[in-house]
């Protein structure tokens, strides 16, 4: 029996449920193929190249743009936009939704992001310096493809979505906060369906790569699949990667009354600041934000049995994350806790939301995937529960916490309970 949380005791018109998810991963393109990846320890880090700044390593996705694009969308659009269109197809189908039938004024569509425009930028500055850099020649899409609210606006030009649309910059905590905030609308009933999580573009800027490079936060290795290498001592950066993954979510309430399949239910979150630095995070803040969304759900650390870990792979940031959660979990003998990066890289915006959807599964299977690549533990990133380069079981598992922290110090935390 599932130990009650809070939400339990709202009203089903107040409860939020997961009924769709859809993703793309560098190591898989639908939920079923990224799980099965994770529990067989395949990475999707792969050597890459990008102009100006050269040969690097990156999670490079691979999915069918066209099977929801035509190719005159695609080329007018950006990749985010793409991702964004096939992850959010991809939610609404495996929502069982009556889409012809749904009143889209009716469905929100929030999308995190980390950034948005760099690529687009780019690109136009490449071509107009082969013509003498002559401004004639800039894209009349720039506009479009470069506001803000891109990604989530392509997604509702591509579905037919007449619902608020928007995105949310939240640096790396962006997939969380994507989740929280469709979570949020659906509760004040400005929608009846949110299309929720994050998207990231990251990899085609060349100026992603060379900032990193400039921190010393860029990862390398001979093996690009032993790149992203979080909580290791020998780890020595970021593996940046693309990819993104929205959900379906739904009030209860409205997820009974069609029968809908359930794969999980919000029922705690919490967001705060750091206040203290541009790019080092405060792990006392850090386990604030945990500790609130604990008290919002109603729930003891105790009663966590999965920890998904934002660690990045850089010195600093795992080991004042592991700080944060030894302060919190130190003593749970039940709690595991693991990490996806070490498999896809850093997906920025999308991250969150794709390691929330990595651990998603073991309601069902019981199973903890591991992190990998760890062959020499950091005593810094010490903690009870990890659970390093082979899968664990569980007798069951009923909530699971997912840590997603950004640079400006933005912090988010998401706990979502089996149903």
């Amino acid at each position: 029996m599932i130990a009650p949380h809070l939400a339990s005791k709202l009203p089903d018109d107040q409860r939020i449920v997961i009924t769709g998810i859809g993703l793309t991963a560098p190591n898989g393109n639908d939920w079923g193929t990224f799980r099965q990846a994770l529990l067989e320890k395949r990475s999707g880090v792969q050597p890459y190249e990008i102009r100006y700044f050269g040969e690097t390593l990156a999670g490079v996705c691979d999915f069918d743009a066209k099977k929801y694009q035509s190719k005159k969308d695609i080329r007018r659009g950006t990749r985010a936009g793409s991702v964004g269109v096939y992850t959010a197809n991809e939610a609404v189908a495996h929502s069982g939704l009556d889409w012809e039938n749904l009143d889209r004024s009716r469905v929100g569509i929030y999308v995190g992001v980390t950034e948005h425009g760099n690529v687009e930028t780019e690109n136009e500055i490449f071509v107009i310096k082969g013509f003498d850099y002559d401004t004639s020649c800039w894209s009349h899409h720039h506009n479009p493809r470069t506001v803000a609210n891109n990604p989530a606006g392509e997604i509702a030009l591509n579905m037919g979505v007449t619902g608020p649309h928007y995105t949310i910059g939240a640096a790396c905590a962006a997939g969380n906060a994507g989740i929280i905030q469709g979570a949020q609308m659906l509760r004040l009933h400005e929608c009846d369906v949110a299309i929720a999580g994050g998207t990231s573009e990251s990899i085609h800027t060349f100026g992603i790569f060379a900032s990193f490079n400039s921190q010393n936060a860029l990862a390398s290795h001979a093996d690009p699949t032993a790149a992203s290498r979080p909580f290791d001592k020998s780890r020595n950066g970021i593996v940046v990667a693309e990819g993104g993954c929205l959900y379906t979510l739904e009030r209860f309430s409205d997820a009974k009354a069609r029968g809908a399949e359930i794969y999980g239910e919000l029922v705690g979150y919490a967001m705060n600041t750091d206040a203290t630095d541009f790019v080092l995070p405060n792990p006392e803040r850090q386990a604030q934000c945990v500790n609130m969304a604990l008290k919002r759900a109603g729930l003891e650390p105790d009663q966590i049995d999965i920890v998904s870990t934002h660690a990045t792979g850089t010195m600093s940031g795992d080991s004042q994350e592991c700080a944060a959660l030894r302060s919190v979990f130190g003593q749970c003998t039940n709690t595991r806790i693991n990490n996806t990066k070490s498999y896809i890289g850093h997906a920025m915006g999308a991250a969150g939301a794709l390691e929330l959807a990595g651990n998603l599964a073991a309601f069902r299977d019981g199973v903890t995937h591991p992190t990998i690549n760890v062959d020499d533990l950091d005593p810094d990133c010490h903690l009870p529960g990890l659970v390093l380069n082979e899968p664990q079981e569980h007798a069951r598992v009923d909530y699971i916490l997912n840590n997603s922290f950004g640079m400006l110090g933005i912090n988010s935390v998401v706990i979502v309970g089996r149903v």
